[in-house]
């Protein structure tokens, strides 16, 4: 059996974004509770060196939307990675959701031995093929920042399991 790349691409990051936004809705819900600025819990973050929720949820977005654009041969969209309270957070999860649907999925699909070549924040490039960017990077930071955003979230003491981060099994 064989997994194709829109399976393992926009097939795994819409349900965990939709997840990222139950998150953050818990997290609106636990500060409307005890009397919190949501901002302090979006402040929030584990280690003095890594980033806030904010910035966590961005990056997940922003790993999406980099890694899809390469994988379906398209401009990548503008990623906004400023502060944010959670609705507008939300609206940008919405927004790469509705992005990464809309891409060509066959382009996508004939991506897996093509190559693609990603930019990061410093001019670096790197050069992958679509599969090694979606299994080596794209996934795995996608993860990493959706999984420390739940991370923060449980550390501030907003009442979370395991289900809230994976949701419904598809």
């Amino acid at each position: 059996m064989s997994i194709s790349m829109v399976q393992a691409s926009v097939e795994v990051f819409v349900p965990y974004l939709t997840n990222l936004a139950g998150l953050l809705d818990r997290a609106a819900d636990h500060a409307e509770r005890r009397g919190i600025d949501p901002a302090v819990l979006l402040g929030m973050r584990l280690a003095p060196d890594m980033f806030n929720l904010t910035r966590q949820v961005c990056e997940a977005n922003r790993h999406v939307l980099l890694g899809s654009a390469l994988l379906a041969e398209q401009p990548a969209p503008a990623v906004l990675e400023t502060e944010a309270d959670i609705p507008e957070l939300k609206r940008r999860i919405g927004a790469a959701i509705n992005y990464i649907k809309g891409l060509p999925h066959d382009v996508i699909e004939a991506s897996a031995d093509r190559e693609v070549v990603f930019t990061f924040r410093n001019g670096v490039t790197r050069s992958f093929t679509g599969r090694s960017l979606l299994l080596t990077f794209t996934l795995p930071q996608f993860f990493f920042h959706v999984t420390t955003a739940y991370d923060i979230l449980r550390h501030a003491g907003v009442d979370l399991i395991k289900k809230d981060f994976l949701g419904q099994p598809r």
